[in-house]
């Protein structure tokens, strides 16, 4: 929800600077016209960086899709928040385990992937981002390197 948002925003301001950018390069002055194209760089820039951040979030969801019809993915059953979230802790406790199967694997993209779920019921986005662009890149490469699941004794001892 917040990504359509975000988009529908993101269209209204462009529409917008676009006209104002027009005014500006109408006006026929030197500096009302560096100002225009400046005004129309900087959107297009924005544009491009919204476009690549939905790719980025339809391909993980498709990749985890697939990843979850293959039975692939662990279950997630992680205590919860009353807001929703996972209980740090327990999201914690369960990394080791992630962390050591893209150490042992790391061409498997599935290992990976996994990792990035890790470090988002860790908490840390920006690191589950890497992990899943990393996922992404094995996957289109056609990069399994490893089993599918972790071997039990490969697991952290409960």
């Amino acid at each position: 929800m917040g990504v359509v948002v975000l988009t529908i925003l993101t269209l209204i301001y462009v529409v917008a600077v676009f006209q104002l950018a027009w005014g500006l390069v109408a006006s026929g002055e030197p500096i009302a016209i560096a100002m225009g194209v400046f005004l129309v760089i900087f959107p297009v820039i924005g544009v491009v960086f919204v476009i690549r951040d939905l790719l980025f979030a339809l391909r993980g969801n498709e990749l985890l899709a697939r990843m979850a019809a293959a039975g692939e993915l662990p279950e997630d059953d992680l205590p919860r928040r009353p807001s929703g979230r996972p209980v740090l802790e327990a999201a914690d406790a369960e990394f080791p385990e992630l962390k050591r199967d893209v150490e042992t694997h790391p061409d498997d993209y599935r290992a990976w992937a996994r990792l990035a779920l890790g470090y988002k019921a860790s908490g840390d986005a920006a690191r589950a981002r890497k992990a899943m662009r990393q996922a992404i890149a094995l996957e289109r490469a056609g990069s399994t390197g490893g089993p599918a699941e972790p071997e039990k004794s490969d697991r952290v001892a409960e």
